[in-house]
């Protein structure tokens, strides 16, 4: 495969903005991965769009084993000061910090990125105001749920395109994993989307209900593991989008069989190489012309 250098060039990606949908995969030890491997791959990721001129967004929470504190390390590796990481933090999850863990945060983001903090409707508000300055959690899981949707619509009016990684299929807060609610979302707004599945999660269940993949290179799940019916609703939810009239496909950029490649492979070389494929060809010529 071609490196990254000759597909992307400078600048090529400048003002548009990546979703970043990522969790813990459930499936790493069955696939012979370590969490590193994970983390690596994002990292790829993140560097092919930084040093092509686009922007990352991702919507997490600030604790500091998480991907955003890892997002803002990788950050550091980049001679980028024009801010080109967007952290999006949903009511739930900033009104556990204390007002001094937050402005810690956003000083240690300073010049590399921005924290966008949301109320429960996913309007940007000031963090501080109308707030003490110990944590004052959520505790209705409604408003926990209602303000995690609010949250991905939000991102989603924010980025041109999106890539997923991972993602957990139980033991997620919302009516559906925030990995599949960020799929249909996406979706909707008609973004691009990449499918990297070789990570295993519920970006697989993701890949298999869109036909891009029949994931038949991925081991059996052990008969001791529950199904989530909450999960199989979303992804019963993506499989109707292809027996739609207007079902395009992934609209990536990405061939049939390079999209077959992306949804396999667990190398981060490869994925990076064939997301920054994707992103080029969709929007290089876009950046080409102004």
């Amino acid at each position: 495969m071609q490196q990254t250098a000759e597909i992307l060039p400078p600048n090529a990606l400048t003002g548009i903005r990546l979703g970043i949908s990522v969790s813990d995969s459930p499936d790493l030890a069955r696939l012979g991965l370590l969490e590193t491997h994970f983390r690596l791959a994002l990292g790829e990721i993140a560097r092919c769009v930084l040093v092509s001129g686009g922007h990352l967004t991702y919507g997490g929470h600030l604790q500091p084993d998480g991907y955003t504190v890892f997002l803002i390390h990788e950050l550091h590796r980049y001679n980028r000061r024009d801010r080109p990481l967007r952290i999006c933090l949903a009511w739930p999850e900033h009104r556990k910090l204390a007002a001094s863990d937050i402005k810690e945060q956003q000083e240690a983001l300073g010049l590399y990125g921005q924290i966008d903090f949301l109320d429960q409707n996913g309007a940007v508000i000031d963090p501080y105001e109308d707030r003490a300055a110990e944590p004052s959690p959520e505790t209705n899981e409604e408003a926990r749920k209602a303000s995690l949707t609010a949250m991905r619509l939000y991102m989603a009016s924010n980025t041109d395109a999106r890539v997923f990684i991972g993602g957990k299929r139980q033991g997620f807060q919302g009516d559906l994993p925030g990995v599949v609610e960020e799929a249909l979302i996406t979706l909707k707004y008609k973004q691009p989307i990449y499918l990297a599945g070789g990570f295993g999660g519920v970006t697989t269940g993701i890949i298999q209900a869109l036909d891009v993949d029949d994931g038949s290179w991925l081991p059996a799940m052990s008969d001791g593991d529950p199904q989530d019916e909450r999960t199989l609703m979303g992804l019963n939810m993506l499989a109707d989008f292809p027996t739609r009239g207007d079902w395009t496909g992934l609209d990536n950029g990405l061939s049939a069989e390079e999209n077959r490649r992306l949804a396999a492979s667990h190398r981060p070389s490869e994925i990076a190489t064939l997301v920054s494929l994707g992103l080029g060809r969709k929007f290089g010529a876009t950046q080409a012309a102004h």
